[in-house]
């Protein structure tokens, strides 16, 4: 697979993770292309079928902004009768100028929580080396910035596998989830493993939620979704990463702990 077609297969995968764990779940997939992700709509309209039968809705941003603000719309259905599904899990996606000017929605919908079945993965193509973009640009400040947390896949394979930690670090913590994605893993190849159990998930036993959850809820007010994003939420997000050794050291170093890291 290429970088690109990992990101078509991968809400696939999702689908049949949550199936297998007893969950009727959806997908909805909206952003606006850019570069390294300009090819990333015309592989999902080519796959549009085989998403289809996966229950899995592709809807192009008019732009950033509005794209985000219907993935944040996405992680309400729970929270009125009549739902069809017990979550939707959403992928929003753009190049790092689409992310810098989405922070308004990042921050409103990071802060009001995700579906305790759902899950949003923040899909942010950076042009490191302006190769066709008007400045170079990384997104790792502006999603430090909405308190979202960054998982950066060095791989193809990783692009799957983060992404499977992504909504699931994103169910687990209430928060958004960024993934970087850059020229170099999105446009080139790799022989990947597609097993959709690859992913071995393991929730933290070492961080105690608050009582009502950390999860979107209603009613609910800004001075409290603050205080659940910043007491809760990031450190429940830290928590997974513990649990799942996200941040793993690949090379043995004689300097403990390691002074430098690439």
């Amino acid at each position: 697979l290429t970088g690109t077609q990992a990101l078509v297969r991968l809400p696939m995968m999702q689908r049949q993770r949550d199936l297998a764990a007893g969950l009727n779940t959806a997908g909805y997939i909206s952003g606006y292309r850019g570069s390294p992700l300009g090819g990333f709509d015309q592989a999902l309209w080519q796959a549009k079928r085989f998403i289809k039968k996966s229950h899995i809705e592709f809807q192009p941003g008019t732009n950033e902004d509005l794209a985000a603000t219907a993935l944040w719309g996405t992680q309400q259905i729970h929270l009125y009768p009549g739902a069809r599904y017990d979550g939707v899990f959403g992928m929003w996606y753009s190049k790092g100028p689409g992310v810098d000017r989405t922070g308004d929605v990042f921050k409103h919908a990071n802060a009001a929580g995700t579906s305790p079945h759902g899950g949003v993965l923040v899909v942010a193509g950076d042009d490191h080396p302006s190769k066709s973009s008007t400045l170079p640009h990384q997104s790792d400040h502006i999603l430090k910035a909405c308190m979202i947390p960054v998982l950066f896949p060095s791989s193809v394979q990783e692009v799957l596998d983060y992404g499977m930690h992504g909504w699931a670090m994103s169910r687990y913590a209430g928060v958004w989830v960024g993934m970087k994605c850059i020229t170099d893993i999105v446009e080139v190849s790799a022989s990947v493993d597609i097993d959709p159990e690859r992913v071995r998930i393991t929730l933290p036993d070492d961080f105690v939620a608050p009582p009502d959850g950390l999860n979107i809820r209603l009613p609910d007010t800004p001075l409290a979704q603050e205080a659940r994003l910043l007491d809760y939420k990031l450190y429940a997000a830290l928590a997974y990463a513990r649990a799942n050794k996200l941040n793993r050291e690949l090379w043995e170093v004689p300097e403990d702990p390691a002074r430098f890291g690439i």
